[in-house]
C-alpha cells in the first residue's frame, strides 16, 4: 500500500506532541491491496491469517514445517501472540522466548545465558525454567549466569563466585549441587537458598 507502506496505519508527526496513528483510509487497516486479499487459504485471506494467535494457527495450518515452528512458539508460552504482531510491540522477555523457540529443536549445543530473568515478569520465570529444562532434556548443555534464587535452585551444578562483585569478587566460593550449597560457610548465596 502506497499510503501506509503496508503498516495499516498512517502516522502524523505533531512536532512537540506524541505522533498520532490513524487507520489507513485506503486499506482500512488491512495492510494489503484488495487484489491480494482475494487470495485465500482454507477460506482465510492474509489479513485473517495474520490476525490469528499462535494457538489458533496451530489448529489452522496442516504443513508439518509450519506446525513445528508454531509449536515451538506455543511451548515457550507465546500462544497469545498474533502472527502479524510487529516485533516492536514485544517485551524483552517475549523477544528472548522467540529466540529460544528457534533453538528448541537442536541437540548437542551449548547455551550460555547471562541473566536471562532480567526484565521478566515473575510468572514468565517458570516458562523460562521449563524451556531451559527442555533444552537439557534434549541433550544440550545450558550454562546460566544468574542471581535469581528460583533459577539457582533448579541448577544441576552451581559455581558460586564472590564474595562480592568487581575487585572484591572473582573467587570460587562453592562448586557442587544445590543440596550441598546450604552447607557452604563461604557462600553468601547459601544463606538464601
Amino acid at each position: 500500500m502506497q499510503n501506509c507502506q503496508g503498516t495499516g496505519y498512517v502516522t502524523t508527526d505533531l512536532a512537540f506532541l506524541d505522533e498520532q496513528k490513524q487507520i489507513c483510509e485506503i486499506c482500512e487497516g488491512k495492510r494489503f491491496k484488495e487484489e491480494v486479499l482475494t487470495y485465500k487459504l482454507n477460506g482465510k485471506n492474509i489479513t485473517d491469517v495474520l490476525a490469528m494467535t499462535i494457538a489458533e494457527s496451530l489448529e489452522f495450518f496442516e504443513d508439518k514445517e509450519i506446525s513445528k515452528k508454531l509449536q515451538a512458539m506455543n511451548d515457550v508460552g507465546l500462544s497469545y501472540l498474533t502472527l502479524g504482531q510487529p516485533l516492536s510491540t514485544l517485551s524483552g522477555g517475549e523477544c528472548q522466548r522467540i529466540k529460544l523457540a528457534g533453538e528448541l529443536h537442536k541437540k548437542g549445543s551449548i547455551y550460555v545465558m547471562d541473566e536471562p530473568t532480567t526484565g521478566l515478569h515473575t510468572s514468565d520465570i517458570q516458562n523460562l525454567l521449563d524451556i531451559m529444562n527442555r533444552l537439557v532434556d534434549t541433550g544440550n548443555t545450558v550454562v546460566v549466569i544468574e542471581h535469581n534464587l528460583d533459577v539457582i535452585r533448579q541448577a544441576d551444578w552451581i559455581i558460586d563466585v564472590g564474595p562480592e562483585g568487581g575487585k572484591r569478587g572473582g573467587q570460587i566460593l562453592y562448586e557442587g549441587t544445590p543440596a550441598n550449597l546450604k552447607n557452604s560457610k563461604e557462600s553468601l548465596t547459601a544463606q538464601y537458598i
